[in-house]
């Protein structure tokens, strides 16, 4: 399961090639562009993300116009809630 996550941390993650100097407003606006579009490819709203995952729904929505400076263990939840949401291969 980490594994699992750990993969689609870094499909939402931006910059994993980034070498300083970078600029942060603009690993945060790709970090939100990343995460709403994981979150529609899952045909999630922002209620059900908030629900399945435990952070608010406006704190996503700041996430997701790069406004919201979200840590490491909120982003693992947000992977965590959009990964169950994928569909299972048979």
């Amino acid at each position: 399961m980490l594994n699992q996550v750990m993969d689609l941390v870094g499909e939402v993650l931006p910059g994993s090639c980034a070498v300083p100097p970078y600029s942060e407003t603009a690993f945060l606006a790709e970090l939100g562009d990343r995460l709403r579009s994981s979150r529609t490819r899952c045909e999630l709203s922002r209620r059900e993300l908030a629900r399945r995952s435990g952070i608010s729904e406006r704190y996503i929505a700041q996430i997701e116009v790069g406004k919201g400076n979200v840590s490491i263990v909120l982003l693992l939840r947000l992977a965590a809630a959009i990964h169950r949401s994928q569909p299972q291969a048979a």
